[in-house]
């Protein structure tokens, strides 16, 4: 099965600190959804446009945009330098 990418990738705080996921593919914005605790409508929203985006009913740049709304809702948002080296 080929993943659904999408650009620029969407970066979200880790499991540890200091650790950045750069999330590209609709398939990794779904299993990092699927971890977080919060989940508020935002999240909500995320998992279904995850699901039809999978379903071929909706693009992978929908889902990018619901899943940084969602990791804003979680407080895992990142910028694009935190994390860096």
């Amino acid at each position: 099965m080929a993943l659904h990418w999408f650009n620029p990738p969407v970066p979200v705080s880790g499991e540890r600190a200091g650790m950045t996921h750069n999330v590209s593919t609709v398939e990794a914005a779904s299993e990092l959804l699927l971890q977080w605790t919060k989940r508020g409508p935002k999240w909500n929203h995320a998992v279904r446009v995850c699901m039809a985006c999978l379903a071929d009913q909706a693009t992978p740049q929908e889902v990018r945009k619901a899943f940084r709304a969602a990791a804003i809702e979680e407080g895992k948002l990142r910028t694009a330098h935190e994390g860096a080296d």
